[in-house]
């Protein structure tokens, strides 16, 4: 095993899809942070899967030439949102209502196009599987080249509007009110969703390309409350777990690598909701504990003071005004008498 790693880790093409995978991974969680924040998970979802026709058109018009995939599901990733926008503001549809209408009519036009594009003579040759679920091992220089440089592109814009993307997010009217253009912002915001979504569809696949833009930035915010720390562990995350999956990918030819990618970021994340030290479920059972045995102690505390008499004739009806079990109470009383409350 540690053979075959070797091995792989010897060839240019893999690391130079290593690199790709690493960019894609840093820019999907930092891209990601914002759209948490922004509470709008469900659009990149939307997006994602809205994806798959356009990369269907793409085929049909200029085969398996990535610029052409990689346009029709821009294009298609634009069209969904353009169209959740417009329902969720000229209908009373709540805009997960508007998220899930897109989301299954552009996915189920995508079905029925690749259903298409398989049953044609040239389907079994058309590959679009590796565009479904990710196979990063079979991408060739020049599509590592552009999934960077989409990646790179992104986090840029991440970087330059970090400010503006903050201000926005948390409060828009203020943001407003300063002169800035709220609508412009958001839009580069979800033009940077879109962009990644694209420039993922071959290494980590169209269906899961949302989750490892989710997925990174709800692990980071387990660790930290403040929002440039969030970004850089979300970035640090999204890069390991694009590593991860792609090189796991390579051993084992047959596995794709998006669901790789995906498990790893999730791994992150259960992890983080059980360790975290503030927001893991470990702490916080740790402090609930600890908040109960401080309000146990004062409770003690009140019923020593509410019942008269010497200390040997106060337990039982210390015990009764306390109304805790006899090896609870003992254990009060004891700590009580180690420190003092009473002679």
């Amino acid at each position: 095993m540690i053979q075959d790693w070797l091995s792989l880790l010897g060839s240019p093409n893999l690391r130079w899809v290593l690199l790709g995978t690493m960019f894609l991974g840093m820019a999907s969680g930092i891209v990601g942070s914002f759209v948490l924040l922004r509470k709008e998970s469900l659009v990149g979802e939307a997006m994602s899967h809205a994806a798959l026709p356009g990369v269907c058109l793409g085929f049909l018009v200029a085969g398996r030439e990535l610029p052409a995939l990689m346009t029709g599901a821009a294009v298609f990733g634009l069209i969904s949102l353009w169209g959740i926008r417009v329902i969720h503001r000229h209908s009373k549809l709540k805009q997960d209502t508007a998220i899930g209408l897109i989301l299954s009519v552009f996915f189920g036009l995508g079905i029925v196009l690749l259903t298409m594009i398989t049953n044609s003579p040239a389907g079994n040759k058309s590959g679009l599987d590796s565009y479904i679920f990710g196979q990063a091992a079979s991408m060739v220089p020049s599509d590592v080249w552009m999934m960077s440089s989409i990646a790179i592109l992104v986090t840029a814009a991440a970087l330059l509007f970090f400010k503006e993307w903050k201000l926005v997010i948390f409060d828009p009217l203020f943001a407003g009110g300063l002169g800035w253009k709220t609508k412009t912002l958001n839009s580069v915001l979800s033009l940077s969703i879109v962009l990644i979504v694209t420039a993922g569809i071959q290494a980590v696949g169209i269906i899961l390309m949302s989750a490892l833009i989710i997925t990174p930035a709800i692990a980071a915010r387990y660790w930290t409350d403040r929002l440039g720390v969030m970004v850089i562990l979300a970035s640090v995350i999204g890069a390991f777990s694009g590593v991860t999956g792609t090189l796991i990918s390579a051993v084992d030819g047959g596995i794709p690598t998006g669901p790789v990618v995906v498990l790893t970021a999730t791994v992150i994340f259960f992890l983080s909701f059980l360790f975290a030290p503030k927001r893991g479920k470990l702490a916080q059972v740790l402090a609930h504990r600890q908040f109960r045995r401080r309000w146990k102690k004062q409770q003690a505390l009140k019923a020593l003071g509410s019942v008269p008499g010497t200390a040997a004739s106060k337990y039982e009806s210390w015990q009764k005004a306390l109304g805790a079990k006899n090896n609870e109470a003992k254990k009060l009383w004891n700590w009580l008498k180690k420190n003092r409350y009473f002679m």
